[in-house]
């Protein structure tokens, strides 16, 4: 069960991954619950830095998830978090920004590729989410201590200033890529030295794996293993507005033309890895859909070595509303199943959710099938740059029905 933290009992706390801690029940800033839980970091916005000048005793990174331009992900397996810089409206330089947060991550960063002396400038960064309770809206939940870079993640790729356009406006932000330390708790002791400016010279009072980084570089993420093989429907359905406003976008667009859904599907598919490589379209025979097949790109592009994969798209209608939705089952996959040959794979991308049969079969018997669901679909767009209904629009236009 998810540990939760009163509003009165933040200033004594300790961080603790995946807790909630609890806004208070006043209806202004007053009650959020991040400024009474880390002094300094202030009320408002998603990035809240402690300290003056760009050397911070502390960093906040909040993310509400709500934000289609900006998608903000912390991958649960891996310990990856991207992280979306404070430059999110037109007008302003990439390191004009009201809390100099761009600045802050350009220091950082720099910092972090350096030596001991260097690293040990870098601030901690405390990772948090929206979570409303019953009792605040303000509620969040602590998701982690993080510093900046990842394992394997060359220097030149984990802050990348990336160009957006709003209302015909083009403008950078940065895109910084942080990992998330195997650190279940960070202590109240360490919490208040950093308030003090001294977190630094009281290094026993830090996490293991925040002073393994600072020594010697190396990184210890924290991740963790899926416990099933399958996902749930509401796992593979849209859980924001945006999401689904983007889904049912997508799907009312194809549904009188579901032949039309089989090319976008595999584009889909080849925005996920840029080592998918789609070789064809050929209309089927059985359900006067179309398939694609293609190959995926093993080892190195000078001496390339592929898988090649069939891929079937299902534009079913997704659940809107209180309609439900049309699901992928036992017989689809079937047929997928048996069009694959031997040293191949499958994908099969719906706009809607693989029944839960199917998918354990599949998973059960191993077959080689990426499912790409509803959910799936919105957030692949969301992170390529369509994350609102405009862009979505403009994306399908391009694709003729």
């Amino acid at each position: 069960m998810t540990r939760i933290f009163s509003f009165e009992d933040l200033p004594t706390a300790d961080l603790v991954v995946d807790a909630i801690y609890e806004g208070g029940s006043a209806r202004n800033t007053g009650s959020d619950p991040i400024a009474r839980l880390l002094p300094g970091a202030g009320n408002q916005g998603g990035f809240r830095a402690s300290g003056l000048g760009t050397q911070k005793k502390f960093v906040v990174l909040y993310s509400s998830g709500e934000e289609g331009d900006w998608p903000d992900r912390l991958d649960l397996n891996t310990g990856q978090f991207v992280y979306y810089g404070d430059n999110r409206t037109p007008g302003h330089d990439l390191h004009d920004t009201t809390r100099r947060g761009n600045l802050i991550l350009k220091a950082a960063f720099e910092s972090a590729h350096g030596g001991v002396a260097k690293r040990s400038q870098v601030p901690p960064f405390f990772v948090f989410t929206k979570c409303p309770t019953a009792k605040s809206n303000r509620s969040v939940q602590f998701k982690g201590l993080a510093v900046p870079g990842f394992p394997g993640l060359p220097m030149t790729e984990d802050l990348v200033a990336v160009w957006k356009t709003t209302s015909g406006e083009r403008f950078q932000n940065y895109r910084a890529v942080f990992t998330v330390l195997n650190t279940a708790t960070v202590p109240r002791l360490w919490i208040d030295s950093l308030s003090l400016g001294s977190g630094a010279s009281v290094p026993m009072t830090a996490p293991s794996s925040w002073r393994l980084w600072i020594d010697s570089g190396a990184y210890a993420p924290l991740t963790s293993e899926l416990t099933k093989v399958t996902r749930t429907e509401e796992e593979q359905t849209p859980d924001t507005e945006l999401k689904r406003a983007i889904l049912e976008r997508v799907w009312r667009y194809f549904k009188d033309s579901p032949h039309a859904f089989e090319s976008f599907a595999a584009r889909i598919y080849q925005l996920t890895d840029q080592r998918v490589l789609i070789d064809e379209i050929t209309r089927g025979s059985v359900d006067g859909g179309r398939d694609a097949v293609g190959r995926y790109l093993l080892g190195l592009s000078t001496d390339p070595v592929y898988a090649e994969f069939s891929l079937e798209a299902k534009c079913y209608r997704p659940m809107i509303g209180d309609s439900a939705a049309n699901a992928v089952g036992v017989r689809e996959v079937s047929r997928l199943i048996s069009r694959i040959r031997h040293r191949q794979f499958g994908v099969l991308v719906t706009t809607s959710f693989v029944a839960h049969q199917a998918y354990a079969e599949v998973r059960n018997d191993r077959h080689p099938i990426i499912f790409i669901c509803g959910r799936d679909i919105a957030e692949i767009l969301i992170k390529f740059g369509y994350g609102s209904l405009e862009r979505v629009s403009e994306l399908l236009n391009e694709t003729p029905i």
